[in-house]
């Protein structure tokens, strides 16, 4: 009597199920492993064997931890009783990762996410299964998304900045108006403007406080092929010592404290265009040597940054103190110097360009009528000569303060100049008591018919710093210093003493 059929048929049967197990489980987008209950591999998908390169036969029955899980990601250990995998063994639970790794067969890790899902016959744990996939390219997508968030951001920033500036710029109505002026001074200064302007050469701008530097900067940046771009302004004198390397080079959120977030400095804002250093002699020492390297290489890092910046910047500078003497003292380095002057435009004093007064008062007169509102307003013949008298220490400035101040004093249609302008001849008398270095002339107050020449004004100019340096005990600048003294900068005082060869130290000797 044969045996039934179906003694051999079992095995093929079991067979043929496992194959289609295997089937569905090849199927999958997601690699899978199978644990028993010691946490030794019991199957694996093809997609595990593709994403990792372990074959099934270097898996199956062994620590499937101690195969591809048994570091972190930088290369530490990662002990099996911390293994969330394990874990699902041990409570039960199902445990979901999505920042850890797997280690490919050739030794690189894989950023993967898992689920580790605990197996139960008869409410006993007795294995679980693993479902991981491989988070490469989402984790690059991230990092390429965060990137050009954080560019959008800068670019944002940058926007908004250039925006400020602009609206500065419109504010400011152009410093002190066109260069207006037909002397011979500033003929000269028009033509240095013409030559440089279309150049790419660095311009140090000279000349004492208040005659109109930034005025000329615009200038050179308007008449340049850079003029589509913006002009950036770094007031040097304003910026405290510790946020220089900020406010010229930028930072990052967190570099210091205080930076709340990303900024981006004057140097990246004036990309393509111009920046202006005003008062460039305040910079610090220690940030000069950086300033000088980003000039030079055209490259920079902000504060907290391992990143190179590169910039197209032309430079512009100001000061009205004498850098070569700055240079030899050791306050400023010689190679920025010639870095920064390699054509120095000086712009004339406004007592050296008197012919000039009347047009520069007359416009500001014109303007300062239009923003106050005030009928027009015209300048007479005597109050022209009271104007050409007055020495004008704080030069262009001086003077549209004068004009503004005279426009709101006016109430009907004369300009009342006489409340508006300081005593004209109030530099021009000196003290009976005063220092026998002062001209005879200038003794006792001078009447109305009087004035004095350019020479004799010099004189008593020098009179009176070489009387106030003598009162401060031969100290420029803090308190109780000569420029405090007279109500000036210390940088606008020294800038006076050099032009008049006046040696603090030993006035206050004699």
């Amino acid at each position: 009597m044969n045996k039934p059929a179906h003694s051999n048929e079992l095995p093929v049967n079991l067979q043929s199920l496992k194959d289609r197990h295997q089937r569905i489980l090849d199927a999958a987008g997601e690699g899978i492993y199978g644990l028993d209950c010691q946490g030794r591999t019991t199957f694996v998908n093809k997609a595990a064997t593709d994403i990792l390169g372990w074959c099934d036969k270097a898996l199956i029955g062994k620590p499937l931890h101690d195969i591809h899980h048994h570091s972190h990601a930088d290369g530490s250990p990662y002990p099996r009783e911390q293994c969330p995998i394990y874990a699902a063994l041990r409570d039960g639970e199902v445990h979901t990762v999505s920042n850890e790794v797997f280690w490919h067969k050739d030794g690189h890790c894989i950023p993967v996410e898992y689920t580790s899902t605990p197996i139960r016959e008869n409410g006993k744990l007795v294995g679980a299964v693993v479902v991981f996939r491989d988070i490469s390219e989402r984790l690059q997508h991230q990092k390429e998304q965060e990137r050009t968030f954080k560019e959008i951001r800068e670019l944002k920033d940058q926007l908004q900045q250039e925006r400020d500036y602009l609206r500065d710029e419109l504010n400011i109505s152009v410093s002190f108006g066109e260069i207006i002026g037909k002397s011979q001074n500033i003929k000269r200064t028009v033509a240095q403007i013409s030559a440089v302007a279309t150049t790419p050469a660095s311009v140090l701008i000279l000349g004492e406080s208040g005659v109109g530097k930034e005025m000329i900067a615009r200038a050179i940046h308007a008449s340049s092929n850079r003029s589509e771009h913006p002009l950036v302004k770094v007031n040097c004198a304003s910026i405290p010592a510790e946020l220089f390397e900020s406010e010229f080079f930028g930072h990052l959120k967190g570099a210091f404290t205080g930076a709340h977030r990303d900024r981006v400095g004057r140097m990246q804002l004036a990309n393509g265009g111009t920046l202006f250093l005003d008062e460039v002699g305040e910079i610090p020492l220690d940030l000069q040597g950086k300033l000088l390297r980003a000039l030079q290489e055209g490259e920079f890092e902000r504060v907290g940054d391992e990143r190179t910046q590169r910039v197209d910047v032309r430079i512009v500078s100001a000061t009205n103190r004498c850098l070569l003497k700055e240079v030899r003292a050791g306050r400023f380095r010689e190679d920025l110097f010639y870095r920064l002057s390699v054509f120095p435009i000086e712009v004339p004093a406004l007592r050296e360009r008197i012919e000039d007064i009347g047009p520069i008062a007359q416009h500001f007169l014109q303007q300062s009528c239009e923003q106050l509102g005030r009928p027009p307003l015209r300048l007479t013949q005597q109050q022209l000569r009271q104007l050409q008298d007055h020495a004008w220490p704080g030069n262009i400035r001086e003077l549209k303060n004068v004009m503004e101040r005279a426009v709101i004093l006016s109430t009907g249609k004369h300009l009342r100049l006489d409340l508006a302008l300081p005593d004209i001849m109030e530099l021009k008398l000196a003290n009976s008591t005063s220092s026998a270095h002062s001209p005879p002339m200038v003794q006792d107050a001078l009447s109305e018919e009087e004035f004095l020449t350019d020479a004799e004004f010099r004189q008593l100019e020098k009179s009176n710093l070489e009387r106030v340096l003598r009162a401060a005990g031969g100290k420029v600048s803090g308190a109780g210093g000569a420029a405090q003294l007279l109500g000036i900068k210390p940088s606008t005082l020294s800038y006076r003493l050099s032009n008049l060869g006046i040696d603090a130290k030993k006035t206050n000797q004699s």
